[in-house]
């Protein structure tokens, strides 16, 4: 293997730098999502008080094979997230066990010279990603497993008394699974903004700021959220169940 210890010191620093920039933005967005500044809730959080109301209302509902569609629905998508990312992961091991197509990619677009070293390591950061997402379906699709039997274990009765508590339980481990969720498709998102590092460091920094933005467009400046935002009602749960502590407070008008 050819190392050159000249190009070893002049791509260090950059490339560096650039993947510092990719895990703060994944670390930050992450952290800004699920805990939102007061008064701005993301998507991802507003989304957590109407899985509390489908649960309230799925006490009463008769029958209730409408709800048991939608909750196969949801674990459909994260195996098939799942599925994809275990696709991405024996991708990326060929890729890493075999460089020099990548290397011979790279002459041929006249990109900056780098070891194979160099290129195993930008692989090994997008395989970091895809892996990370591929743990979090998973966990999320048994979440939802969870919550399939602990909805099933519901009183048919609406006014037994445990009726109501095991909606909520239900409830929380919906917006548990959803989290997982939503990180997988978190780590997605920079997995692929990831990928521009093969280009360089500087082509690696543009990427994660795409991203960057997508991802907070997506959760904070949406036509989904404004949907999700405009007239929203009080929530109509009833008199002697408490609001939830986690649920976000109001808009502002």
């Amino acid at each position: 293997m050819n190392t050159d210890p000249n190009l070893l010191g002049t791509t260090a620093l950059p490339d560096l730098i650039a993947v510092l920039l990719l895990f703060a933005a994944w670390l930050g967005i992450g952290r800004m999502t699920e805990h939102p500044p007061a008064g701005f809730p993301s998507v991802s959080v507003l989304m957590t008080r109407f899985r509390r109301e489908w649960m309230l209302h799925f006490v009463s509902r008769e029958p209730r094979i409408f709800d048991g569609n939608i909750l196969t629905s949801l674990r459909e998508g994260t195996a098939f997230f799942a599925s994809a990312c275990m696709i991405a992961t024996g991708g990326l091991l060929a890729l890493i066990g075999n460089t020099d197509q990548l290397r011979g990619l790279a002459r041929d677009f006249e990109l900056a010279r780098t070891t194979a070293i160099l290129w195993e390591v930008k692989l090994l950061v997008v395989m970091f990603f895809v892996v990370n997402a591929f743990l979090k379906f998973v966990w999320s699709h048994r979440l939802f497993g969870y919550c399939a039997i602990m909805m099933a274990a519901v009183p048919n009765d609406p006014r037994d008394p445990m009726a109501e508590d095991r909606a909520l339980q239900a409830a929380d481990l919906n917006i548990t699974a959803a989290r997982s969720f939503n990180a997988g498709l978190r780590s997605v998102y920079f997995a692929i903004g990831s990928l521009g590092w093969l280009a360089g460091p500087w082509a690696l920094m543009v990427g994660t700021a795409v991203v960057l933005f997508v991802t907070w467009r997506r959760e904070f400046a949406s036509n989904s959220r404004q949907v999700i935002l405009r007239s929203l009602p009080p929530p109509r749960l009833p008199g002697h169940v408490g609001r939830p502590v986690s649920e976000p407070p109001p808009p502002q008008p």
